[in-house]
């Protein structure tokens, strides 16, 4: 399999082992002797991040902005297609993602376009196991045979590919507000009695206005391995945070190759922008409601980054189902699917059922 041009490796300088970013110790450590070889990857601290213009890039991405700037070796699961990029030396039996073991070799036709930035691991494999198992504990529904066990034994750290798109809007709005009014009118109920009741209705003028914003690191996920419905729950990623990528953020760890590309990105995220302009637009109309309305917006300054996010999966197998558990690497907030108890379902509607009857037997024993 092909590689990328690659660099120096982040060598350990007591034992010349290969060292890997540590999330607790937020350096560079030897899995070896435990040496910390570096405070910081080495050109973590050189420049700053750029905001790559998107219309320019949508005609060429230049070969200097391709490639891991390390050896990696690439794997494509058969299963659910992600493509898994590492260390050489790593031998990958079974999908991180997905846990399938049909992996295959993958070479790209053309080296991806290197991530502009990263978000490195703050919380480490210990510590977030600690979380997932309170997280369960906190499942009502959940079985409790299912609350007394680990379920972290397939726990995975991962550098997922994002897409982040900046643009500032001006737009222009019109629209038909609505304004409740309400008339009495009246009416015999099924006794024959003569009743009075409120009668809403809405009252239409025209309207307009304008609005100008900024979208800020809009992302769009670009990963095949996990959902991104299951991402979204886990958002936000404090991209303020984010530092130049460099390879030594990465060592040790599995990171994904995008398989949404930068077009098929940029028309998710106008698609996105497009749908908020329009609630921005929607809030700004006078009256209790509104129809007709109708946005024109210009787009301008439009750039982009390609990112790596992080990410803690854990994938299981319960009964003849399997659950998936994701975490952010930065904030730990976690969400996902458990089994839920049939026992604990069927007492909880009994429950309320016993309730309801009590308050028709009140009720009825008022009268």
């Amino acid at each position: 399999m092909a590689e990328v041009t690659a660099r120096e490796r982040f060598e350990c300088p007591a034992c010349g082992g290969a060292a890997e970013w540590s999330a607790v110790k937020q350096a560079l450590v030897c899995p070896f002797c435990g040496n910390v070889a570096a405070m910081q990857p080495p050109a973590a601290t050189e420049g700053a991040i750029k905001e790559l213009d998107l219309a320019t890039a949508l005609q060429n991405i230049p070969e200097s902005e391709r490639g891991w700037q390390t050896a990696t070796r690439s794997v494509k699961c058969q299963s659910c297609q992600a493509i898994s990029v590492f260390k050489p030396e790593r031998v990958a039996q079974n999908c991180d993602f997905c846990g399938s073991p049909a992996l295959v070799p993958y070479e790209d036709t053309k080296a991806p376009i290197r991530p502009e930035s990263v978000l490195p691991f703050k919380l480490s494999e210990s510590d977030v196991r600690d979380r997932v198992r309170n997280w369960y504990r906190s499942r009502w529904f959940a079985p409790n045979r299912f609350k007394s066990r680990a379920f972290t034994d397939t726990l995975h750290g991962l550098y997922l590919p994002y897409w982040t798109f900046d643009a500032q809007v001006a737009a222009e709005w019109t629209a038909e507000a609505g304004h409740y009014y309400y008339t009495t009118e009246t009416y015999r109920d099924s006794k024959g009695q003569s009743q009075t009741r409120q009668v809403q209705h809405t009252r239409w003028v025209p309207a307009s206005g304008a609005l100008e914003h900024f979208f800020d690191d809009e992302l769009v996920p670009a990963s095949r391995g996990v959902p991104p419905p299951l991402l979204r729950t886990i958002e936000p990623f404090p991209t303020v945070e984010l530092v130049p990528y460099d390879a030594g953020y990465v060592s040790g760890w599995v990171v994904e190759q995008y398989q949404i590309d930068l077009v098929a990105a940029a028309t998710h995220s106008r698609e996105a922008m497009d749908a908020k302009l329009r609630q921005m637009c929607a809030q700004q109309i006078p009256g209790d409601t509104h129809r007709n309305l109708d946005v024109v917006a210009d787009y301008s300054g439009q750039t982009f980054k390609h990112v790596l996010l992080p990410i803690w999966l854990l994938s299981y197998q319960y009964g003849a189902t399997t659950f998936r558990i994701v975490a952010n690497g930065v904030t730990g907030t976690i969400a996902g699917k458990y089994p839920k108890s049939v026992t604990k379902i069927a007492l909880l509607v009994v429950a309320i059922l016993i309730v309801m009857a009590l308050v028709f037997l009140f009720t009825e024993g008022g009268q």
